[in-house]
């Protein structure tokens, strides 16, 4: 019987707001984890609704733009990702809607790694999907 040499997908890492502008003001603790995460051969995202709470058409745009040419993809969002979402805000009292947009991307995707400067909201939203963990920046 022949075995099956599967390789498993590499880790995902999605960037919300927080760690973009973190990243585009190249802090430290956040340079140190993207860092380790390209070492780890991670597939590194931002969700589209991020590109439209982190930009705004103008020149002071250009740190930002730097993070989002640096990584792998911005997925386009899908009904399937917004439905994910929505079901996340029905099941949170307070969570907004970017927060619910993120996790769901990483729900949706089968899992992922959040880096985040609001652990306690992602969090809260990730709650009852192990497949998706949270980082603070």
């Amino acid at each position: 019987m022949a075995r099956s040499h599967r390789r498993s997908a590499p880790p995902r890492l999605i960037l919300d707001s927080g760690a973009v502008i973190a990243l585009s003001r190249r802090e430290a603790r956040a340079r140190a984890f993207l860092q380790r995460a390209l070492e780890l051969e991670a597939w590194v995202e931002v969700p589209v609704v991020v590109v439209a709470e982190t930009t705004r058409g103008t020149q002071r745009d250009a740190a930002v733009n730097r993070i989002l040419k640096a990584v792998d993809a911005v997925p386009a969002t899908h009904e399937l990702v917004g439905r994910t979402a929505g079901a996340l805000l029905g099941r949170s009292a307070d969570a907004g809607v970017v927060d619910a947009l993120v996790v769901a991307q990483a729900v949706v995707a089968g899992g992922g790694l959040i880096l985040t400067s609001d652990p306690r909201d992602l969090a809260s939203l990730a709650a009852g999907h192990p497949e998706v963990q949270i980082r603070p920046t």
